[in-house]
Parts: C-alpha cells; structure tokens; sequence
C-alpha cells in the first residue's frame, strides 16, 4: 500500500470512528469480526506482549466492537515460533510478534525486525513509511499469505548478560548465548555459539548453564524476566538492536474478507501503536536500570574496540546473506541508500 493509499485509508477510519459515535453503521461497515491472535510473547511482557494486548482492546473500542481479536499467550494455540506457519494456513487469523523471528523462512523479514548497527526509529521509521521500506514488508510476506502492519516501535535494546565480565573479544569465544535475529550471525562470527529461545525460555536455559549468556531486549523488560538473578554484567550499547518493530501478522484471506473501513482501522490503530510503543519504552528504561543497579547488577558500555570488531564482522555478514539471497540484497540496499541520503539531514539537522 502506497502512503498516499495509506493515508486516505487512516482517514476512513477515523472517519468510522465519528460515525460510531455519532449515528449507525451501515451493514458492510458494521460487518463483525472475531479473530484469535496468536502471540509469540505473555501478555503481561512489558511493551512486547502489553502493546499486542493494547492493539486488540484498541480495536474493539474504536470499531465499537466489530473486531473482536482475543490475544491468546504463547502456546495457547500454538507454541510461539510456530506462529507465522499459523497464520499462513489460516490456523489462526492473526499473529503478534516481530518479523525477525521469521529468519529460517524470509531471511530478509529480519530487516524489519531489527539491524545491526541501524537506524534509530526516527530513521527507521521514515524508511519504513517513506522510503520504500513498506513496499517490501508487504511483498515478502504476501507469497506465504500474510498481510502484515508494523503495530509498534521500542527503543534500544541492550546487547547482553553476562555471568563473566567480557573484556575482549577473546572472551566471547566458546561462548553458548541465545541471541535474537541478524545480530546472531555477527557473535557467531565472534566464536559464540548462539541459539534463538523464545522469552519463556531464557531464565531457566541461563539457570540450568544451557547457555552462558543471553540478550533480549531492554531493561525494564529484562528486569520483568530477572536475568539479574543468574547474571551480574549487563552490556551496552545494543549494537544490535537499535530500534526494533513489532507486527500484527494476519492471515491475507481473512484480511481480504474486511471491508475498506474495517482495514483502516486496523491501519490507523497500528500507527498509533507505533507512537505509544516509542514513547513508553523511552520512558521506563532508567527507573529500571536504577532498580537493576540496586540488585548488584554491573553496567557496562561496549569499548569502541569491540564495537568496531563487531562492526566489522557485520559488513562480512551483510556481504555472505545479499550474495545467497536475492531479496536479502534488495532490502539492504534499499536500507542503505536511504540512510545514505538521510546522512545528509541527520549531520546537519541533529547535534552529535
């Protein structure tokens, strides 16, 4: 969908909104809808699973009920990686997760989740909306009947727990770590052994000794899954993760099934889901870094030496992904170029 497209959809559906308030619905517009999502995060998961809750409740109150979507937890339907194949085959209607999980099936999706050294979400976001970024989202998932909305935006991650203090990039090697989307193959680079673990999963795999280390996302969400507890070095920045979206996946035969007024709504909430998963999670990380610090956690910043090697090693792995995957390429260079370009407002426009 074009952003003029967009647009004009964003106005029907506040345009739905006025009639639902103020007179009745015609019987296409007022067409019910009850779809199961199925979510790769718990509900009660800070920004990660409370914003799929936020977007259902939104959408039933500004439909005035005609789309009822039941966040369903991990594993309620189906276990929480297997949601994309869910939705795909219309197990499901609908999915809540973030495109980077979706590596093993679209190698490029991970561009929408998450890059490594990327942009900020101001940045992203503008890529995203207005530099091509959208056109691509769709195009990857539409092959695998999906239609998927970028719901949410948080702010950046950090890069890891550690039991052992890193002091070089020696330190990483033989390391087993759980490690989330592009960012993986950049550590395995660095001799680590990385592996993907749902949320659920990560506190008793870091307890038992299964893995030595683990990142997954920012502190007032770590601090929900108390890594604290079995890990005492917290490592920053998040090189990897600087913004990370997050999508609301439904299944393109249901979407088709919606009338225009009902697919604005869907869109127009979404992008107010971006601005609120931006702005909380900019507005809770130093309450929960103080608390973290009050539990014996130590905070330390990557040195520009390390950052530079893991750098590095991501350029190795943008050249090996773009030269075994077409689409792969296109994404990135479509990143690239924007961010190109966008360097020449940012050096001006910004303060350093």
């Amino acid at each position: 969908m074009t952003v003029r497209k967009l647009l004009t959809v964003a106005a029907m559906g506040a345009a739905a909104v006025g009639v639902a308030t103020f007179g009745p619905l015609s019987k296409a517009q007022a067409q019910q809808v009850d779809w199961n999502m199925q979510s790769t995060y718990p509900g009660s998961l800070t920004q990660l699973g409370t914003m799929g809750v936020w977007i259902a409740d939104q959408l039933r109150a500004v439909s005035d009920g005609q789309i009822n979507i039941t966040f369903q937890e991990p594993g309620a339907i189906v276990p929480a990686l297997e949601v994309f194949d869910a939705v795909s085959t219309g197990a499901v209607e609908a999915g809540w997760s973030t495109p980077g999980y979706w590596a093993g099936k679209v190698p490029a999706l991970q561009f929408f989740g998450s890059v490594p050294f990327g942009p900020n979400a101001g940045e992203y976001l503008a890529w995203y909306y207005f530099g091509g970024g959208r056109e691509l989202f769709e195009a990857l998932y539409e092959p695998y009947n999906i239609h998927s909305v970028i719901c949410s935006i948080i702010a950046p991650e950090a890069s890891g727990w550690f039991k052992k203090e890193i002091n070089s990039v020696d330190d990483l090697k033989g390391l087993k770590m759980r490690f989330f989307g592009l960012g993986a193959k950049v550590m395995e680079k660095m001799g680590v052994s990385t592996q993907l673990l749902a949320g659920g999963d990560i506190y008793p795999a870091l307890e038992l000794g299964t893995i030595d280390a683990t990142e997954f996302s920012m502190p007032a969400i770590d601090l929900n899954l108390g890594f604290y507890q079995v890990a005492k070095h917290y490592y920053f920045p998040g090189w990897h993760q600087q913004s990370t979206m997050f999508d609301l996946m439904i299944n393109k035969d249901a979407w088709d099934g919606l009338n225009p007024v009902q697919q604005a709504q869907i869109e127009t909430t979404c992008l107010a889901g971006v601005a609120r998963g931006l702005s909380e999670g900019e507005a809770i990380q130093f309450k929960a870094l103080k608390e973290l610090k009050e539990k014996g956690v130590n905070i330390h910043r990557w040195p520009p030496e390390i950052l530079d090697k893991l750098k590095a090693a991501w350029m190795e792995v943008v050249k090996e992904e773009s030269a075994k995957n077409a689409d792969f390429k296109k994404v990135w260079e479509s990143l690239s170029t924007f961010r190109e370009n966008y360097a020449t407002w940012k050096d001006l426009g910004y303060l350093n």
